[in-house]
């Protein structure tokens, strides 16, 4: 069964388009397809293409926010970026000029991102970036780096990126010059990750920030449970909504086409319990979600009772 769900889901790889407004994104092909599952106990299912390395983009803002919330404390950063679904789309400034006075309503949003990055750990974009970079490896047990391609366009065409982070800037919320905290972010949407890397986060998330596999605290239960929160509520872009109804858990996407997943308990085959998912189809969407890959995650949670609702 799990097997047919995943070729059924290739037959939507094709629906989508790479990001084209990312000029090296814009070179991938449509035919990839990779998802990994792992759960509690160690067991793995994995099919397709596994050990591509794809850049995390957006996924990057649920790291991130982990990160920040264990170096300053949940309080601290919740006082610079709200909790609130926007449903707008993911670069839109709309928000921060109709609302006062003007804070980031969610970390999974560009402008809650480029403020998050903007108190991540380290005083060089660099320090940032390997901080996370080590972060991300005491889970995956994987090393990441930055595709420098990847970095090298979107640094020169995130104009967009560069107004919101002036606005937040203006309006006290940026921790650090504007420059500084836009090359974080876009280093850290840069950093390459496969779909085993993915799942196992989604594993750590699954265990309320306990690794299962190691027993290691990596993030507290606190920061665990409202990240799940976010991406849940907010993790797809404007989409979330339609995805939390039809689907039911903890996700986030990138434009690169990577999705993670965080299932608390479930019962896939032979996985059960904790399980963490990783998918990669880089045929987006005009919302910013993988096409292919989303129809996969809602078959495989409608066909395994995955919701948690």
């Amino acid at each position: 069964m799990l097997e047919q769900i995943i070729n059924e889901a290739k037959l939507h790889t094709k629906e989508g388009k790479p990001a084209s407004y990312i000029p090296a994104l814009a070179h991938q092909s449509v035919d990839q397809f990779g998802i990994s599952l792992i759960d509690e106990y160690g067991n793995y299912f994995e099919s397709g293409e596994t050990d591509t390395l794809f850049t995390l983009q957006s996924i990057s803002k649920v790291i991130n926010f982990m990160v920040a919330c264990e170096y300053h404390g949940l309080d601290f950063v919740l006082d610079k970026v709200d909790v609130e679904p926007t449903g707008d789309p993911f670069n839109s400034i709309m928000r921060l000029e109709s609302s006062i006075p003007g804070k980031p309503f969610n970390p999974m949003i560009n402008a809650g991102a480029i403020t998050i990055a903007s108190m991540l750990p380290g005083k060089t974009p660099e320090e940032r970036v390997a901080y996370v970079a080590n972060f991300l490896s005491r889970t995956t047990g994987s090393i990441h780096k930055v595709n420098e391609e990847i970095y090298s366009s979107e640094i020169e065409t995130s104009h967009r990126n560069r107004a919101i982070a002036y606005y937040l800037k203006a309006n006290n919320y940026l921790l650090d010059d504007v420059e500084k905290a836009l090359e974080t972010y876009i280093y850290l949407c840069s950093l390459e990750v496969s779909t085993r890397d993915l799942a196992k986060i989604g594993l750590m998330l699954a265990g309320n920030g306990i690794y299962p596999l190691t027993k290691e605290e990596i993030i507290t239960r606190q920061t665990a449970k409202v990240t799940k929160a976010l991406m849940t509520t907010c993790g797809l872009y404007n989409a979330s909504g339609k995805y939390a109804a039809y689907i039911g858990i903890p996700m986030k996407s990138g434009v690169s086409g990577g999705v993670l997943c965080s299932v608390p308990d479930g019962k896939v085959e032979q996985l059960k319990g904790k399980i963490g998912i990783g998918v990669f189809s880089p045929g987006i969407d005009e919302i910013g979600n993988s096409v292919a890959a989303m129809k996969c995650i809602e078959k495989l949670s409608k066909t395994y009772d995955l919701s948690i609702f």
